[in-house]
């Protein structure tokens, strides 16, 4: 099953494997130095100032579109609740 990420962007909901938001990202030293580690890797979908951080294998989007939003399409397409 597919989630919509944003833009025409859709991600395979099996290659999903961390949904941030965007306060926990900037604020994470960790995650900024996976960041600048993996920038050519980075997708950026919003327009403006992203809301959430999706990280796949091989990819990481950033996405105009809510952390709860993304979890409740990503639990729609797997079909069960999801352990957070």
């Amino acid at each position: 099953m597919y989630v919509h990420a944003g833009e025409d962007v859709m991600i395979r909901s099996s290659e999903i494997i961390a949904i941030l938001e965007k306060e926990t990202a900037k604020d994470s030293q960790e995650i900024q130095t996976f960041l600048d580690k993996k920038n050519d890797l980075v997708i950026n979908l919003a327009n403006g100032a992203f809301k959430s951080l999706i990280i796949t294998e091989p990819h990481i989007y950033l996405s105009p579109i809510a952390p709860g939003t993304l979890k409740k399409r990503l639990m729609n397409s797997i079909g069960h609740e999801l352990i957070i």
